[in-house]
């Protein structure tokens, strides 16, 4: 009788036992699925299919994958509505954490007001803000870069015994912060040249055949142009077309902002005089390392800004690593 009691105890403790065990486990794993559901990114991008943003966000990509993070892209195909729409989407979807390359800077203060309200940090890559709270602002320095890649210019131009020269530009909006930049800086180095701007046309389609009528108007209208600057890169080809079209390849230089595989080659080959280039995988990843930081409760600063290459013939094999790299998001 004693030896059936004392097996029927042990029967329950053991039962009891098994019940903590299984409570525990489910605890653990219902934790654990709450820690990685919690665990999740957004980057709210203007157009993916800009090269530019592109290369960013695999540098986002990469950091996210690295310090654990999932991440989802929205894309707003330069559209301020959908721009929007994803904004709302991410919110809902109730995300850590917000990367942001908004559409323009009045855009992002909208961006940043239904942020803040849900309560979820943003980490702003590129572009700017005219107003609203953000955990850190990851930018070039993009007046010095626009700066240095005048100088450049200039120096072609003197070199070339040019005199009288003037130079028209294809600019992204000047609505956004960092465009005012570009045209400041660069437009400081012409004034010191004593190269005179002839003519700034804004991109709005952003395709090639407007940079092409931007750039032929500019070389029809103005007999002294000498160079066209594009504050972008990808659609170089059509200024190219209408410097060759008006056969003026010896008379009208063409120089850019940002970078394609393809200058790696036009640049030493004289195609193009040289390109600012900023580093969109190094800052998608700079984003992602400070938003996480910020998460983690660590002190992070408000403004990083990262140099531009000022890239020429004349240094762009000594700097093709970082190039490849920071700047084309090539990993070998």
């Amino acid at each position: 009788m004693k030896f059936t009691f004392l097996i029927k105890r042990m029967i329950s403790a053991n039962l009891i036992v098994l019940g903590l065990c299984f409570n525990l486990l489910f605890v653990y794993h219902v934790n654990a699925d709450e820690a990685q559901k919690t665990k999740k990114l957004a980057y709210l991008v203007s157009d993916m299919k800009i090269p530019f943003w592109e290369i960013m966000s695999r540098g986002i990509q990469d950091s996210a994958a690295d310090l654990g993070y999932s991440i989802e892209i929205y894309s707003a195909a330069n559209s301020r509505k959908t721009e929007l729409k994803n904004t709302l989407k991410v919110i809902k979807n109730k995300v850590d954490g917000i990367i942001v390359s908004p559409t323009s800077s009045s855009a992002c203060s909208t961006i940043l007001k239904f942020s803040n309200k849900a309560n979820i940090p943003v980490v702003i890559s590129d572009i700017g803000t005219d107003g609203g709270d953000y955990v850190s602002y990851i930018s070039s320095n993009n007046f010095q870069g626009a700066y240095e890649i005048g100088k450049v210019l200039a120096n072609k131009i003197e070199s070339l015994d040019w005199k009288n020269s003037e130079v028209g530009i294809v600019a992204i909006p000047q609505k956004r912060l960092n465009g005012q930049a570009r045209t400041t800086g660069f437009m400081k180095a012409m004034n010191e040249a004593g190269i005179k701007g002839s003519d700034l046309k804004q991109q709005k389609t952003w395709t090639e055949d407007e940079t092409y009528q931007y750039s032929l108007n500019m070389i029809n209208e103005h007999p002294k142009l000498r160079a066209i600057w594009l504050q972008g890169s990808n659609r170089y080809q059509g200024a190219l077309r209408a410097i060759e079209e008006t056969n003026n390849k010896e008379k009208v230089l063409l120089i850019t902002f940002d970078a394609e595989p393809e200058f790696l080659d036009l640049i030493p080959q004289g195609v193009l005089v040289g390109s600012a280039m900023q580093q969109p995988y190094l800052m998608g990843k700079k984003a992602v390392q400070t938003l996480v930081q910020h998460l983690q409760g660590k002190k992070v600063q408000q403004q990083i800004q990262l140099p531009i290459l000022a890239i020429s013939s004349e240094n762009i094999q000594q700097k093709l690593p970082v190039i490849r790299l920071n700047v084309l998001g090539i990993k070998d």
